[in-house]
């Protein structure tokens, strides 16, 4: 049996594509607007993901996994502890001791009245005692905590004041075939956890992505950047959409934000709603490989990692927290504004990965 030699071959390439060169089913931000009726001027002015809140039931455990995955403890009563990035917000993460729980994300707000406003959206359920003082938390302001459809929590808070940054880690310079900007420098390093910058995105597997994903896009300024679908046959043969998830970024209108601080996905027939993951900004890929050897001599499960994702670019490194919550550590996420399309995919791209290990079922569940 005689073989041929293959003769040619492709070549593996990256390259940095303009926003509206990525034409998929892709309308502008004001088209999706009217498609969905969203009056820009009725909704609350979210400015940014502001932190986390879960439920541990040992805040001791919970304190040591959050320092071997790069956050620090900077209020610690008995029961509570809450952990910041190096970056200028108060705090990233606010863990509270009692049975395990998502206590939900929070979204700083433009105004006090934004927080008035959540209040009285109808259909929603206040969980706090009306707009509270945080005077007992780092960089204080008001908080208010409602429910979404499904009764998911989620917070909106005001007039939190952010900290002093801490020192920027240096930026490694790097050398490629061609360029050689480093010249005698040699490259050295000191392991340890990745040290977390900022909280990035968190998302919600739900029961109904319409009623979820209308509530939040129609109250609240997040816009999609990606919609995914699936394909359901049609009359005449003819292929229908049906939208089983969204990432969503903040709209402030000409002002780059991140590609999605906020995303939801259709659970499959007969699974649980709940948090998907919380991500969190690290420095670069040399943190988060030695972040990722650090989590993995600690004995902590990994759950998919290191890649790159398509949908919104990021190097991705998800670990499960030790009551099963899982966490993210990213790099290299793209970012948007209100010139970037609304693009459609078919939702498998979500759990392709440009490149990385497979997906494993432990994700997507």
């Amino acid at each position: 049996m005689t073989t041929t030699a293959k003769m040619t071959v492709t070549f593996n390439k990256g390259e940095s594509v303009q926003d509206t060169a990525l034409a998929k089913h892709d309308l502008s931000q004001a088209e999706w607007r009217k498609l969905w009726g969203v009056d820009k001027s009725a909704q609350i002015k979210l400015v940014q993901l502001a932190f986390m809140q879960y439920q541990h039931p040992d805040l001791g455990v919970v304190k040591t996994f959050m320092l071997d995955f790069g956050m620090t403890p900077i209020k610690t009563p008995e029961q509570d502890v809450w952990f910041k990035g190096y970056g200028s917000d108060a705090y990233v993460y606010h863990a509270r001791k009692g049975p395990a729980a998502f206590l939900g994300g929070a979204f700083a707000v433009e105004t006090f009245q934004d927080l008035e406003r959540a209040m009285a959206i109808p259909g929603t359920k206040v969980l706090t005692n009306g707009i509270e003082k945080m005077d007992y938390a780092p960089g204080g302001g008001s908080i208010v905590t409602i429910t979404d459809p499904e009764g998911f929590p989620l917070s909106l808070v005001y007039g939190q004041e952010g900290r002093e940054p801490d020192e920027m880690p240096p930026e490694i310079i790097m050398n490629d075939e061609v360029r050689k900007p480093r010249q005698r420098k040699f490259q050295r390093f000191t392991t340890g956890p990745a040290a977390v910058f900022r909280l990035g995105h968190y998302g919600l597997v739900v029961s109904n992505f319409e009623r979820q994903s209308r509530f939040y896009a129609t109250n609240f300024n997040l816009i999609p950047s990606t919609l995914l679908h699936i394909e359901l046959p049609g009359a005449e043969k003819e292929t229908k959409r049906m939208d089983v998830a969204m990432f969503a970024h903040i709209d402030r209108g000409a002002e780059l934000v991140d590609h999605h601080s906020f995303f939801l996905a259709q659970a499959a027939p007969g699974g649980e709603t709940h948090v998907h993951h919380s991500s969190f900004e690290i420095h670069d890929l040399d943190s988060q490989m030695m972040g990722h050897d650090w989590l993995k001599k600690q004995g902590y499960r990994s759950v998919w990692g290191i890649g790159r994702h398509i949908a919104g670019s990021q190097i991705f490194d998800y670990w499960r927290d030790p009551n099963d919550f899982m966490v993210e550590h990213y790099i290299d996420g793209d970012v948007v504004n209100e010139d970037t399309p609304v693009s459609r995919d078919l939702a498998s791209s979500a759990q392709d990965a440009a490149w990385g290990p497979e997906v494993p079922e432990d994700f997507t569940r």
